[in-house]
C-alpha cells in the first residue's frame, strides 16, 4: 500500500521530495480540469450543436466561473448548462483541495514535529 503523506511522527520531507509531491498534485489537478473541460465541451457540442471551438469556449468560461458565451437554444442544452455550472463549482473546490493539500500538510506536519 502506498501512503500519500508521511505520518506525523516522521521527519519533514526534504525540499526536493516535497517539490516532486507538489508537481504530482499539479498534474493530478490538471487531469481533473482536463476531464471536466472535456465533458463540458462534449456536452455543448452534442446538445447545442456548437462547433468544437465554441463548445470549448463555453465549457472553459463556465468552468472558470465566467458564464456561458453563446445563447442556449435547446431545453437539453439549458439543463446541461445548469448541471455543468453546478458540477464546475464542485470541480473548483476539489481542484483547490488537491493543489493546497501538500502545502497545508507540510504546514500542519511542521507544527507536530518536536523541537
Amino acid at each position: 500500500m502506498h501512503v500519500m503523506f508521511e505520518h506525523r511522527s516522521d521527519t519533514l520531507l526534504p525540499y526536493p521530495v516535497f517539490i516532486r509531491r507538489v508537481i504530482r498534485h499539479i498534474g493530478f489537478a490538471g487531469m481533473i480540469l482536463a476531464a471536466a473541460l472535456g465533458a463540458g465541451t462534449l456536452g455543448y457540442h452534442g446538445l447545442e450543436n456548437l462547433s468544437w471551438v465554441d463548445a470549448l469556449l463555453n465549457a472553459s468560461m463556465i468552468l472558470g466561473g465566467m458564464g456561458p458565451v453563446d445563447t442556449l437554444h435547446t431545453t437539453a442544452g439549458k439543463l446541461f448548462a445548469s448541471a455543468y455550472a453546478l458540477f464546475s463549482g464542485i470541480v473548483f473546490l476539489a481542484t483547490s483541495g488537491v493543489l493546497l493539500a501538500p502545502f497545508l500538510h507540510r504546514l500542519i506536519h511542521r507544527f507536530h514535529l518536536e523541537k
